[in-house]
């Protein structure tokens, strides 16, 4: 089993930065693909940023410039830097990570950005 922790969500003003984390831990010693989505209330779950084994990466348009992920293979850690927020960033950010052919997800870490 692996499980996986977010942290380093929370409110924020628009045009401000949050740091997001997601640390892994169990039957995993470092990350294959990884990547965050995010879920705003009645929309359906997206795609936010990607990040291969060999630290490619992919990002939605919404994001592009303002969004960076990256990985930590000795802490097993993937993370979101979001600069430049904006309102309809808000939303419930989840990690996941591919293992094995099987798909693993955290709890989800709230981001709201609002004056």
């Amino acid at each position: 089993q692996v499980q996986l922790v977010e942290s380093g969500g929370g409110l924020v003003q628009p045009g401000g930065s949050l740091r997001l984390s997601c640390v892994a831990s169990g039957s995993i010693s470092s990350f294959n693909s990884a990547g965050w989505y995010r879920q705003a209330p009645g929309k359906p779950r997206e795609l936010v940023a990607s990040i291969t084994r060999g630290s490619n990466t992919n990002y939605a348009d919404s994001v592009k410039g303002r969004f960076t992920i990256s990985r930590d293979n000795a802490r097993i850690t993937v993370y979101l830097q979001m600069n430049s927020l904006k309102p309809e960033d808000t939303a419930a950010y989840y990690c996941y990570t591919r293992l094995l052919a099987l798909t693993y997800w955290g709890q989800g870490t709230q981001v709201t950005v609002s004056s």
